[in-house]
């Protein structure tokens, strides 16, 4: 009896050990992209870190995050400057990977002649730390617009350990840059205002 028991139980093991082999592991975007998401809401207070003279006039600006809207394939989280609404990040799941790309509104709402200008992951990334390379279609509305110092910028946002961040790197030479700003993920603050020309 105990002999046929076990007969009958090895099969039922062997394909619960098989279903169970079938699940993929989550990809580092997607615990990426969770993680995002778990703010959805939630707005952060955040300062500058980096000391470049180009961000003199940040540097002494109050600096928001607002985790503003969230879908199973798009985050948009307005960054506000002092009482400049003008700016949102848009992160967006592809066929390949994340994309983020740069949302800049005046304050009537219509569109910058800079905006939509981003890139896309281009390696897999950690779950904490995604960087997106400049893509075609920005480089070529910084050439237009006559921005070529912009067309090797690699942008790169950061969720771990009660943190956030939001950086711009371009590689040593003439054009180099160097901009990071931190949040700190343990200390919510008040939501500010919706960003200029938001539509929800």
């Amino acid at each position: 009896m105990i002999r046929r028991s076990l007969a009958l139980a090895a099969p039922l093991l062997g394909l619960a050990v098989a279903g169970c082999a079938t699940v993929p592991a989550p990809s580092p975007q997607d615990t990426f992209f969770t993680r995002l998401q778990s703010l959805c809401g939630k707005a952060y207070e955040g300062r500058l870190v980096t000391s470049e003279s180009a961000d003199r006039d940040m540097a002494g600006q109050r600096l928001v995050m607002h985790v503003a809207d969230c879908s199973p394939n798009r985050i948009r989280i307005p960054f506000q400057v002092g009482e400049d609404r003008s700016r949102t990040w848009v992160i967006t799941r592809t066929a390949d990977g994340l994309r983020l790309k740069h949302d800049h509104r005046h304050e009537d709402g219509s569109e910058d002649v800079l905006t939509q200008y981003g890139g896309d992951t281009a390696t897999a990334g950690s779950a904490s730390r995604q960087e997106f390379p400049v893509d075609a279609e920005s480089i070529a509305l910084f050439r237009r617009e006559g921005r070529d110092v912009s067309t090797t910028n690699v942008w790169a946002i950061e969720v771990h350990d009660g943190l956030f961040a939001y950086e711009l790197r371009r590689p040593p030479g003439p054009t180099q840059r160097h901009f990071r700003v931190e949040f700190d993920l343990t200390r919510p603050a008040a939501a500010p205002p919706l960003p200029w020309g938001w539509q929800g």
